[in-house]
């Protein structure tokens, strides 16, 4: 192997390969260069399969390409078919149901804290100066957007689901309406 690096063999040839001396001649392009596709599987859809209504149920969430909409089509079908024969759907089901049921620990959910004084306080107590916290099912889930706060049922099922108690802004208590 040469130790020049100017040679015409790369340090990564074989020893016993022949270096190539000579290229081939080719004629000058007289046409331009055929356009790049911009994406090579313009066509995209998302899906998500999710088990049951709670924040808590498993979900499943495939995303199908394809060059047409009808390739897409064509491919969701396929792929929603082999999720059913090979099981892969009851499977994430089983588990995410194994997972929870391996959790040995209590998820101990803290009240929401406020703003008192010019700090931010737990809120402490009974909860009965935070309003309806808790419903017929248990501790509510405390959730918040951009201008509102709320607390919902910790029912997996929606049609079991008491109503949320939203916060009201005057009073600061969790109300539930209905």
């Amino acid at each position: 192997m040469s130790t020049d690096p100017f040679a015409d063999v790369s340090p990564w040839d074989e020893p016993n390969e022949a270096p190539i001396t000579e290229t081939p001649k080719e004629s000058p392009v007289t046409t331009a260069p055929a356009a790049v596709s911009a994406a090579p599987n313009p066509f995209k859809i998302g899906l998500t399969f999710k088990a049951a209504s709670g924040f808590d149920a498993e979900w499943i969430t495939p995303t199908v390409y394809g060059g047409s909409a009808d390739e897409v089509a064509q491919r969701t079908v396929d792929l929603i078919g082999a999720l059913k024969e090979h099981g892969v759907i009851e499977l994430a089901s089983k588990a995410a149901e194994y997972t929870r049921g391996q959790f040995k620990g209590a998820v101990a959910k803290a009240a929401p804290k406020k703003f008192e004084g010019g700090r931010v306080v737990a809120a402490g107590g009974d909860g009965a100066a935070e309003g309806d916290v808790t419903c017929v099912h248990g501790q509510r889930t405390h959730r918040t957007g951009a201008t509102w706060e709320a607390m919902f049922c910790p029912a997996r099922e929606k049609s079991e689901q008491c109503p949320p108690a939203w916060k009201d802004k005057k009073t600061g208590k969790f109300v539930a309406k209905g």
